[in-house]
């Protein structure tokens, strides 16, 4: 059983930085791929970064590609985000989600990528909110 836990939200500054994590629960994280995602008022949920389950590739949407790292401690079961550089623009709740890794190359690419559907559990959510 996965059980996602955000932690790290609150208010920066424009053209400040933060770290989000989370936590999961159970044993198996290293077999995940995870992401994270975010949900702005009044807009969908959208990708954010995605890393694999090894930590050995990472991709970004191009809105925060060059300021956000995402990385991650399968020694802790904890995947991070670092927002660095952030605008007004990044406020939102950061929700964390895990992809089971498939034999199939293709799935995984399609998590790596940042479908949702691909995506097995989900985290509550951690808010982040960037004052101008």
């Amino acid at each position: 059983q996965v059980q996602l836990v955000e932690s790290g939200g609150g208010l920066v500054q424009a053209g400040g930085s933060l770290r989000v994590s989370c936590a999961d629960s159970g044993r198996t994280f290293s077999s995940y791929i995870m992401g994270w995602f975010r949900q702005a008022p009044g807009k969908e949920r959208e990708f954010v970064a995605a890393i694999g389950a090894s930590g050995d590739r990472a991709t970004y949407a191009d809105s925060v590609k060059d300021r956000f790292i995402i990385s991650r401690d399968n020694a802790k079961n904890t995947v991070f985000l670092r927002l660095n550089s952030v605008k007004p623009e990044d406020t939102a709740v950061y929700y964390c989600a895990a992809a089971l890794t498939s034999i199939t190359a293709a799935q995984n690419l399609l998590a790596m990528r940042g479908i949702p559907d691909k995506y097995d559990y989900w985290g509550q959510g951690t808010q982040v909110t960037v004052s101008s």
